[in-house]
This record gives C-alpha cells, structure tokens and sequence, in this order.
C-alpha cells in the first residue's frame, strides 16, 4: 500500500509538472504569438494609411493640373473671343466710314488744325454753335463734366474735348475764344469757312441747317446734338446723346480706353 502510495503520489506530481509545463508553454506561445503579430502588423498596419495619403495627394495634383489646364484654355479662348470681337467692331466702325477723313480749321487761338493734330489722343467732339440758347451750353457742360472725372482717374490718359462750330457765319476765331472760356480749360474751339466747316462736319454725318433769321438777324441752327468719342488712331468709336448721362458716358469711355487695342 505504501508503494501503491508512493507511485500514486509521483503521478500526480508529474502531471501537475505537465500542466504547469503546458501552461508556461501555451503563454509563451501566446506571448511570442503576440510578439510576432505585433510585430508583423506593425509595419503592415501603417502601410495603408501611408498609401491612402499618396492617393489623395495624387489625386489632388490631378485635380489641381486639369482645373489648371481648364482655365488656361477658358482664358485663352476668352481672349480670343474678345479680340475677334474687337476686331468686328473696327471692321464695322470701317464700314461705317464715320469721322475717317481730313479736316483743317482753325482753333479760338487762330492756329491752324487738322485731325493729325489730335491723333495718339483721345477726343470727345461736339458740334454745335455760341448762339445756341440752351442745348449746346448744356452738352458742353456734361462734356466738361466728364472730362474732368476722367481726369480725376491716374490709371486713364487724357480726353481732349473739342467743338466744332457749325455757324462759321457768326462764330469767328474771337467768337470761339470768348464762348470756350465758360467750359472745360483744355476745350478746343474750332472754326473755318463756310466750306471747311461743312466738310468737317459731312465727314461725321452732321446735319446743320440755319433757320429764318428774326427782325434782329438773329437766326437758331439746327443740328445734330451728338458728342462722338475718336480714338487715338482717329477711329470714330461711340456717341452719346441727350439721355446719356454724365455717370454713363464716363463709365462707357472708361471702358473703351481700358479695353482699346491700337490698330
């Protein structure tokens, strides 16, 4: 019996050894497990994060060239639509054949003018006459009025403003002199014989037509009432009438001088 104990006990102490053994072997397997798993997750697990940042920023250098790529050509295209515009335009200002002859008259100081005078300027030019009771001190007085808030802006060249009798009777060099001192102080008078001034006039379409003359001689001339914006190469490019407003006319000549291209 006491053998039978002895046998039983030793047994048991081995199999408590291997389940001890079992165990430490199954937690070293757990832990090198671990080990390994972190250990090759480790690298692997930060490789899609570092992919999927290379995708975004890929995909946003795509973007970034095609919508770069699609305003270059939008800018392109605009300007080329904007030049074939211009273009027309002057084909039709040709067309229309307004304001591209010669002219020689004599300014309120008696000096000899003729339009190569005032090419590489920007002119507004009014037809109208000193003995005119309202119309023409008025137009005169919105041409002045813009001139001077063109000149009030650095960034656009001076506008000469100019007016061109249509009375060569009554409005002599001396006439001019006194009537442009009532307006803008760069206003150009200008004045002729009777055939110079009518040639002047017929070149930019301008009808003037004296009525009867009252028991004094005095008589009221009938004409256009336009003023007409002449580019620096001489080209007829605008007019404006009566219901043009002085903030119109500005910001429409602002624009012209802006977008001008010289031909």
């Amino acid at each position: 019996m006491l053998g039978m104990s002895c046998v039983l006990n030793h047994l048991r102490a081995e199999r408590g050894f291997l389940l001890r053994l079992q165990r430490t072997g199954q937690t070293q397997l757990c832990l090198n497990g671990q080990l390994s798993q972190r250990t090759l997750t480790r690298p692997f697990s930060r490789a899609p994060h570092s992919q999927a940042r290379l995708r975004l920023r890929t995909r946003l250098a795509v973007t970034l060239l095609f919508a770069g790529g699609l305003l270059g050509v939008w800018w392109y295209v605009d300007s080329e639509k904007q030049q074939r515009l211009r273009q027309q335009r002057v084909e039709q200002l040709r067309k229309v054949a307004l304001g591209q002859g010669t002219f020689s008259l004599l300014d309120h100081t008696g000096r000899r003018r003729t339009k190569q005078d005032f090419l590489g300027s920007w002119v507004l030019m009014y037809f109208g006459f000193t003995h005119c009771p309202d119309i023409c001190p008025e137009e005169l007085d919105k041409l002045s009025a813009v001139v001077s808030a063109l000149d009030r802006d650095p960034s656009l060249p001076p506008v000469q403003p100019v007016f061109v009798t249509v009375d060569p009777e009554r409005d002599d060099v001396a006439a001019l002199a006194r009537y442009v001192k009532d307006f803008h102080p760069r206003l150009i008078g200008l004045t002729g014989t009777p055939e110079e001034v009518k040639h002047a006039g017929r070149d930019y379409r301008v009808y003037a037509s004296p009525g009867p003359k009252d028991e004094d001689g005095d008589y009221i001339v009938d004409h256009t009432i336009l003023i007409y914006l002449v580019s620096p190469d001489g080209l007829f490019l605008d007019y404006y009438n009566r219901l043009k407003s002085q903030e119109q006319m500005v910001e429409s000549i602002r624009n012209h001088v802006q977008n001008y291209v010289s031909l």
